[in-house]
This record gives structure tokens, C-alpha cells and sequence, in this order.
């Protein structure tokens, strides 16, 4: 399918000199029509986005005169000079080229970075080659090749087509003059023994179009076995006796009109979304036949040939400009493509009028090399008189440039530094937590090159082998990695954006001695949409059905023990369609009953990252790009936030690849190359992304056991379930993958106004309440505006934190109480606690879900308190309202530092209770015996949510003796170090 950058067919060698035997200024007119449509298109001149069925119409023009070419030296010789067919074409074709190639060779050292640089000398070598074509099928087939810059080169594709065409059709051609070398009438017998294997040719080409346009666009509109047929229909133009036709003058002015109006109608109406070249491609090529069909001209009985009918489309196209335009569409087509690509690797993206003043400015490239070159070299008796000669020029014109982009390219690889792999054990540790990629303990980091480099950038793909299977296949391979006999295993399942995570999920299956089984498909979106794989250039039937293999492979075998789901998250913005696409898949996955975690999307930079790295090796810097469009809305992320996607937890590293400081996310990171292409990480950043990768997946309790990184934490038995250490710049919020908002003065639906406890303030996510100091510190601060009152409370996103069967829990923070005394403090409510999951349900059934609470103090008090609330509202097992208390506990420096917080629930079979903790000494606990064991299991047997605030007023501090008013302080916030959720299995009573 062509694109709006697609490439078109050249205006190749198939001329021939004005006033020859057999010329027709029609056709040359014609290539006028044709470039300008390709140049049109190239320059994305509004109203002209089929432009690129300029390649039709030159395919035709070759295919018609080079066979008419060599029909006449059959009739008229006997045979076939292949020599000198060869060496006009060099002559005519290969020294332009050259000098464009070796312009672009050379400008490409001083416009493109080294990297780029790199890839464009191989362009250089392919076309010099006339192998263009094969080389960028290969690259457009290739979704691992995705994501990079266009080359300067990319028309020549169709100039090798049209040079392989003459390979191949000069030759065949004389086979058939041989063979009917002896028929008593040469002419007609290798005209019918041509014409009939013309039509079997075209036709089977046809149908190999068809078919390739359905399977592979690139191929079809690249290869030349499905451009044949476009060739072969210009051929049977000269093939058959078109000119003993003697019908009707009016209709073959209408056949050439109407072709004409056909080809302009191509170029208005087709575009990208166009399936091409497939039955498409027919109109453009029938069009240029009907209008080389018009020209033809009748033959009266003493071999007389009547000119153009006055009236015709041919005695338009015949004309001064048309014709001037088509001498010079050769060499403009040469120069039009680079000097628009080098332009905007230059001068970044460019509007259609730019484009389109730079196609102009392409004319004088192109006039001076058809006056300098093509002309001299083509019409040269010296070079012309034998044929060898002119053989010598064509090989002289391919060696050249190969040489010359052969020396840049070699010298371009040497300043880019070694192309072997990274060796990943020697890699710097990644930080597990914090703003930074790598960890600050130990060796510091120094100056240097990135890792990886640029150029090893682009080949840092995961060591999965095939596993990534490419968009053609409908199964994946077994791909079961690690410890492949263990009965455990891990799930890796989904789209390049869950392959480019095999490495670290490897490594943290391996270290648990779990088996990695890897499930990826290239392209294909793991929530059930249907899309179109630009590779296969149509709807991907192959990515349903292999969805539904994979889905059904895991549902069926072994019961794993995790599965990580990831996907990109840009292929509709429809977030309905998403949602119930999402909700597809993920239904038969929760069915299975195991944890599922969602790796959300990574940032998508939308440009050549290595190649930009390479350019600015000093300046990574310059390489970041906006966060607004490399980081789409996640409906996913947010439902699973939500609570609205039960059995799946949601974890991210973006606050490390694209830090909320700032509107840009960077490309270089602590000296880590992020990314290998325009869209994926390189596997080195995924690697020193593995301690930070397997914290989260701790956190949601979905990992176990270990020994990496996060296994440090649990070594005296503890295993970190969530922790935050409100890291980030200053005035930033903290992290919404851990926490939310509570707004205004009640939840949602106001169960209970003033939050049930009559505080005066009103609850906000302004950075005026509720901030990071940039010191590592979480601030929340109670202001007053206008006289009323405002502060600030969060929630943790979770609401599952509970003991293991058995097992204990310890919920922790470091915190600073508002450094207020005396009668500025009056009002003033601290508060960590906590509540009981159900409460989310509607937000009501307090107190029987339970609270605990971990630290509360008031009015500025040397003193605080911890309480457990359970039961009814009025009286019952803990003596609502007041609930089971610890009575004030004298903190003198609490006010003025850091000081830990704590509460452990703990299920010890037969000793049951919740204790709470000041800097690791107990001193309040209730056990399980206090209470029935109806109240006991519906206050503690769940999970909890935690919750941060300062409350102004309410009845708590009125009951103190003082309540806010206008001698109240604002702005003196409580300060949090950190927040720890902890589990230990199986403990006894501390």
C-alpha cells in the first residue's frame, strides 16, 4: 500500500532521441504527466495523493519501447545485439544515477548523523547495485526494522526494477529471435512465439500482485515479479499489429481521453488507504495503455503513417512543455527525492509548500546533469562507436559510488565505535526505587560514551530467538525458558512492547527457579481489536488468531504461577473499544484464578532515537521529545486503579523513563541508551530496569521468593509489599500509581458529611496542600484563603494490603508532625490510618469494616495517640466512638523530627491481635480475646487501604479543649520520610 512518503517508479532508460525511427513525442509528453504527478505526490501537494501511479505509467512506457526496440532489430537484423543494447542503456541511464548516488553519499557525511550516515552508504552500494528494490522490501517487510528514517535513495527501487526487467527481457527476448531464425517468416513467428509468452508472463505476474497485495504490500509494490505484468502490458502494445486497427477515428480519440481522464482521476482519488498495487493498479496501467493505443499510428498501404489527430490527447502531450518536462524527467526524478529528504534531515519536518519549492529547486540539479552528463555520454560518437565502450562507462558509473560510499561507510563505523553486542553481566545495578535508573551505591557513576551505543542500539533486541514470531505467523514456538522442568512458571504474554521485557522476566523467573514462557507476537495487539499491519498492509487475521491460540495454550496447560501481560496502548484511541477489547481477553486469564499484572505501555519517543544519540553524543539531551505525545492515556491502568478489574494489578517504570519534572521524557538516561528504535527499549535498559521491575511486582504480592534485589529487604523475613519514598522534584505530586486524591469535604455521594468527623476544611490535589519537597519528603499542609480552610488527603491505590494466612503484617511511616504549639496549633489533626477495603463499595459500613489508627495527634500537642475502631456506631466491643485507644503518648520530639509510626495485624493462629509501634517500642495493642469473633474477623480478616491527612477542626480536637480559629497558623505541614506495607509468613508474636 504506498504511503504518503512511498516511493515511485523512475522515468527510466526506455527513451530514445527525438527524431529516431519509431519515436513518439506523445509518450515522451506522456512521462510529463507522470513525473509531475510523482513529484506532486512526493511534495504532499494537496488534492494529489495518488501521485504515485506515476509508476504504472513508466513501467508501461519501458515495457512498450524497449520491446518495440528490440522487435524492430529482430525484423530487421535477424538477430538480437545484446552488447549494444546493454551499452545504450548504461550510457543512457548509469552515469546520472552515479552522480546522484555519489552526491548523496557525500552530502549524506555532512546532513544526516553518523548512524544514519551508516545505513544510507549501504543504500549507496544497493542502488548503485540495482538491487534498491530487494533491500527495502527486506526493510519494510521487517517489523524489527520499523521505526527508522527514510533513505535518500528509497525511489531508486523502481530503477532497479526497470534495469532487472532489461537483465532479464533483452535476453529472453533473444532466445526467441534465435529459435525462429529459421522460420520462413522470421518476423511474424518471433512476434507470435513473444506475444504469447508476453501474456502468460503478465498474466501470472498479475495474480502473483494479487496475492502479494493481500499477504505482503511491500513486497507486491517493491518486488519486480509484481511489477512484471505492468511491463508486459506495454510490450503486448508493441507486440501487436495495433496499427492495421482501422476503426472509427472518434473512438480512438475517445480511448485516449478517456485514458487520460482515467490516470488524473488515479492521482486525485487514490491515496495511503488504497490496497496496492493489487486490482488498483489496473486503472493507471490500462489508462497509460489506452493512451499509448491512441497515438498509434494508422499505416496506409504504402507504409505512410498519419500523423496525431488535431483533436487528440496525443497532440496535447505532443506539445513544447510536455515535452521539455519528459527529457528531463529522468534526471529531475534522480534529484527531486534526495534533496527533499536531506532537506528535512536537516531542517526537521516540512510543509507541502516548502516540499514543493524544494521539488523547483531540484530542476537545476537535474538540468545540469542531463546537459553534462546524460546528453554528452548518450549522443558521444566516441563512446557510442563500440559497444564496449559504453559498458565501460555503465561499470565505471556502479563502481564508482559503491567505492565511495564502501570508504565513507567504513569511516563512519569507526567513529560510531564496536557493532559487538553489550555484554549485559557487566553492566552497572539498577536502582530498585528512587528518580534514578541506576543505583548510587557503590562505584559512582563517571563520565562516557552511552550504553549502548548508537549503533549497537539498533540491533540491542531481547535474546528470545524466534519467539517474537513475525506478523505471517498464527502459533508461537514452545519458547519455555529457564528452568523449563520446573512446575512453575511465568507468563509472558503480548505484543514487541511484552517482548522487549524477556530479559528481566527471565532473570527474575530463573533466580526463583520458575520456567519463562514467552508468548509475543510482533504488531498484534494483546486486547481483541482488529487492526491493520502495515507489513501485511491489511487487516491482521493472523494476530486474532494467534491471540486466541495463545490465550488458549495458557487456559489449557499448566496452571502458572504469574502472568505479565504488556501491550502498546496506541492502537485505537477509541478507550471504549479498548476497554471491552481489554475486558476479552482478559476474561479467560482471570478465570485461571493466578495473578495477573499489567506492564503499563512505555514511552513511544515517535523518532530514531540511536540515530539522534548519534548525531549528539555530547548533547543526548537534544534527543528527549515531548511526553504529551509519547505517553497516551492508559484506560487499563486506570480501571485496574480503580478497583474495576479485579485479579490484575497494574505496575509502571515510566517515573523513571519520563520523570513528571518537566515536558520532555528523555532518551538517555544515567548513560543508558533507552531506546533501539523509535517505539522499543533497548535490552540493556531493560536489564538495569530489573530490581526496579521486580519491587513492583513485590509490591502487587505477586512475585515471591529470590535472592535479587528485592529479596534484600525480606532477609530478616519481611517481604516489602509496597513502599514509597516520595522521591521526585520539588512541588511535584506523588506517585498516582500509589496513591489518590480524596476531594472535597466527604466521598463520594456524602455518606457522611464533613467526612463524619465535622472537620471545617475542604479536602484538594492542589501542590498547595499536598507536595514533594525534592528532599525525599511528602508534604501536607493546611491553608486558609478567604477565610475558610483547605487541605489535603490521600489514599493508597490499593486496597488489598492484609497478612498472609497465618502470617503478620506491618504497616510503617516516617513521619514529622506540623512543627505548630500553643494556640497557632488549634485545630491542627494529623493523621496515618488506615481502612477496610469494603469500604470502597459504596463508602459505608464504618466502623463494623474496621480502622486502625496507626498516628493521630491534635492541637499541636507533645503527645499522640493510636486507636482501633470495629463494631457499631454507638458503644459495642470497642466503645465507639472513642474506640480502643492507646490515651495520648508523650512524643516531645515528635514536632521537630522524623520518628516511625507503626501497626502489625498479626493472625498468629490463637493469638490474634493489631500492635502499634513508636520507633519499634510497643506501646498499644488489642487482641483478637478483647472482642467476639464475628466483630474480630470483620474489622481485621480483609484488606486495607492507608490513608495521609491533616484535618482542621472536627470533634476530636474540640473534645482536646481547642478548635481552629482565626489565631490558627496555616502552612505547617505534616511531614512523611516514607510509607512501608510489610508481610512475613507464618511469624510468631513479636
Amino acid at each position: 500500500m504506498p504511503t504518503p512518503t512511498s516511493p515511485v517508479a523512475p522515468p527510466g532508460g526506455s527513451g530514445r532521441g527525438s527524431r529516431r525511427a519509431g519515436f513518439r513525442p506523445d509518450i515522451e509528453g506522456l512521462r510529463a504527466v507522470a513525473v509531475l504527478g510523482v513529484l506532486a505526490f512526493h511534495a504532499a501537494v494537496p488534492g494529489l495523493t495518488g501521485g504515485f501511479v506515476g509508476v504504472d505509467v513508466f513501467f508501461v512506457i519501458s515495457g512498450h519501447l524497449i520491446t518495440g526496440l528490440l522487435l524492430r532489430e529482430a525484423v530487421t537484423t535477424g538477430r538480437i545485439r545484446l552488447g549494444e543494447f546493454f551499452s545504450r542503456r548504461a550510457r543512457r541511464l548509469l552515469p546520472s544515477a552515479a552522480v546522484v548516488l555519489g552526491a548523496v553519499a557525500l552530502a549524506g557525511a555532512w546532513l544526516t548523523v553518523p548512524l544514519r550516515r551508516t545505513e544510507l552508504e549501504y543504500d549507496v552500494v544497493a542502488a548503485a547495485l540495482s538491487t534498491a528494490n530487494w533491500r527495502f522490501v527486506q526493510q519494510q517487510t521487517d517489523y524489527l526494522a520499523a521505526g527508522h528514517d527514510q533513505s535518500p535513495l528509497l525511489h531508486f527501487w523502481s530503477l532497479a526494477v526497470e534495469e532487472q526487467f532489461y537483465l532479464l527481457w533483452a535476453p529472453l527476448f533473444a532466445g526467441f529471435v534465435y529459435a525462429a531464425a529459421r522460420a520462413a517468416r522470421r518476423g511474424r513467428a518471433v512476434r507470435s512465439v513473444v506475444t504469447a509468452f508476453t501474456a502468460v508472463l503478465a498474466l501470472g505476474a498479475f495474480v502473483l500482485s494479487l496475492r502479494w497485495t493481500g499477504d505482503s504490500v511491500s513486497l507486491a509494490y517493491l518486488g519486480t515479479p509484481s511489477r512484471v505484468w505492468q511491463f508486459g502490458v506495454g510490450a503486448l502494445l508493441a507486440l501487436l499489429p495495433w496499427h492495421l486497427l482501422r476503426g472509427p477515428r472518434p473512438l480512438r480519440l475517445l480511448c485516449g481521453w478517456a485514458g487520460a481522464g482515467a490516470l488524473l482521476w488515479c492521482m486525485v482519488e487514490y491515496d495511503a488507504s488504497t490496497p496496492y498495487p493489487g486490482y488498483a493498479a489496473l486503472v493507471p496501467t490500462l489508462a497509460t495503455a489506452a493512451i499509448i493505443l491512441a497515438g498509434i499510428p494508422d499505416r496506409s498501404a504504402d507504409g505512410s503513417a498519419d500523423g496525431p489527430d488535431a483533436r487528440g490527447v496525443g497532440r496535447l502531450l505532443a506539445g513544447r512543455a510536455p515535452r521539455a518536462v519528459g527529457r528531463l524527467s529522468y534526471t529531475l526524478y534522480l534529484w527531486h527525492w534526495p534533496v527533499l529528504v536531506l532537506a528535512e534531515a536537516r531542517l526537521g519536518p516540512l510543509d507541502w509548500t516548502a516540499r514543493t519549492a524544494l521539488t523547483v529547486a531540484a530542476v537545476l540539479p537535474a538540468l545540469a546533469t542531463m546537459r553534462w552528463i546524460e546528453q554528452p555520454l548518450r549522443y558521444s560518437r566516441t563512446v557510442s562507436e563500440l559497444p564496449r565502450r559504453g559498458l565501460s562507462v555503465g561499470v565505471s558509473a556502479v563502481v564508482i559510488p559503491v567505492v565511495l560510499a564502501l570508504v565513507m561507510g567504513t569511516t563512519t563505523l569507526r567513529l560510531l565505535g564496536p557493532t559487538t553486542p553489550v555484554d549485559v553481566k557487566g553492566l552497572p545495578p539498577g536502582a530498585a526505587e528512587g528518580p534514578h535508573l541506576l543505583s548510587r551505591e557503590g562505584t559512582p557513576l563517571r563520565s562516557g560514551p552511552v550504553v549502548p551505543s548508537p549503533v549497537q542500539a539498533r540491533k540491542d533486541f531481547p535474546p528470545d530467538g524466534a519467539c517474537e514470531v513475525a506478523p505471517p505467523v498464527t502459533s508461537s514456538p514452545r519458547c519455555l525458558f529457564g528452568a523449563t522442568d520446573s512446575p512453575d512458571r511465568m507468563v509472558l504474554l503480548g505484543d514487541s512492547h511484552a517482548g522487549q521485557w524477556f530479559s528481566p522476566m527471565l532473570a527474575l523467573a530463573a533466580e526463583r527457579g520458575w520456567a519463562l514462557q514467552e508468548l509475543v507476537k510482533q504488531g498484534c495487539p494483546l486486547p481483541e481489536l482488529s487492526v491493520v499491519n502495515p507489513q501485511l498492509g491489511r487487516t491482521y487475521h493472523e494476530c486474532d488468531t494467534w491471540r486466541a491460540d495463545a490465550l488458549a495454550r495458557i487456559t489449557k496447560g499448566p496452571k502458572p504461577r504469574l502472568v505479565v501481560i504488556a501491550s502498546l496502548n496506541r492502537y485505537t484511541d477509541d478507550q471504549r473499544l479498548l476497554a471491552r477489547g481489554w475486558e476479552r481477553t482478559l476474561k479467560p486469564l482471570r478465570a485461571l484464578g493466578v495473578p495477573i499484572v499489567y506492564l503499563e505501555d512505555t514511552p513511544v519517543p515517535g523518532k530514531d532515537i540511536p540515530a539522534c544519540v548519534s548525531g549528539h553524543t555530547a548533547d543526548p539531551e537534544a534527543c528527549a521529545f515531548p511526553r504529551s505525545t509519547a505517553q497516551w492515556p492508559d484506560p487499563l491502568a486506570r480501571r485496574i486503579a480503580a478497583g474495576r478489574v479485579p485479579g490484575v494489578r497494574a505496575v509502571s517504570v515510566n517515573p523513571v523513563l519520563c520523570p513528571p519534572e518537566g515536558a520532555d521524557c528523555p532518551a538517555v538516561l544515567d548513560r543508558i541508551l533507552l531506546y533501539r528504535d523509535d517505539a522499543h527499549l533497548t535490552d540493556v535498559a531493560a536489564v538495569v530496569l530489573t530490581p526496579r521491575l521486580e519491587r513492583l511486582l513485590s509490591e502487587t504480592g505477586a512475585l515471591t521468593g529470590g535472592t535479587g534485589a528485592a529479596a534484600a529487604a525480606r532477609a530478616d523475613g519481611w517481604t516489602r509489599v509496597m513502599h514509597d519514598d516520595f522521591e521526585g522534584p520539588a512541588g511535584a505530586r506523588p506517585s498516582a500509581d500509589r496513591w489518590t486524591y480524596d476531594i472535597g469535604t466527604c466521598y463520594p455521594g456524602c455518606p457522611a458529611p464533613q467526612w463524619g468527623t465535622g472537620e471545617i476544611e475542604t479536602m484538594t490535589d492542589s501542590a498547595d496542600n499536598v507536595r514533594l519537597d525534592g528532599k525525599g519528603t511528602l508534604e501536607i499542609v493546611p491553608t486558609r484563603r478567604d477565610g475558610k480552610w483547605y487541605s489535603g488527603r490521600i489514599e493508597s491505590r490499593r486496597a488489598d494490603f492484609a497478612p498472609p494466612p497465618g502470617g503478620v503484617m506491618r504497616i510503617e511511616a516516617s513521619i514529622a508532625l506540623p512543627d505548630v504549639t500553643g494556640p497557632a496549633a488549634a485545630g491542627y489533626w494529623p493523621a496515618f490510618w488506615t481502612l477496610g477495603a469494603k469500604l470502597r463499595d459504596g463508602y459505608t459500613g464504618w466502623p463494623s469494616v474496621g480502622e486502625l489508627d496507626i498516628m493521630e495527634s491534635v492541637n499541636g500537642r507533645d503527645t499522640f495517640f493510636g486507636s482501633m475502631h470495629c463494631g457499631i456506631a454507638e458503644g459495642g466491643p470497642c466503645e465507639e466512638p472513642v474506640g480502643l485507644t492507646s490515651g495520648p503518648q508523650p512524643c516531645p520530639g515528635c514536632r521537630t523530627g522524623f520518628h516511625s509510626y507503626a501497626v502489625e495485624v498479626d493472625l498468629t493462629p490463637g493469638a490474634e491481635e493489631v500492635r502499634w509501634y513508636l520507633d519499634g517500642r510497643i506501646h498499644h495493642r488489642v487482641a483478637a480475646a478483647r472482642m467476639d469473633a464475628g466483630t474480630w474477623d470483620r474489622a481485621v480478616h480483609h484488606g486495607l487501604f492507608l490513608i495521609l491527612n491533616v484535618a482542621m477542626g472536627g470533634k476530636l480536637p474540640a473534645a482536646d479543649g481547642l478548635t481552629a480559629g482565626p489565631g490558627t497558623e496555616p502552612g505547617h505541614p505534616m511531614r512523611v520520610e516514607h510509607v512501608t506495607v510489610s508481610t512475613r509468613e507464618g511469624t510468631t508474636r513479636s
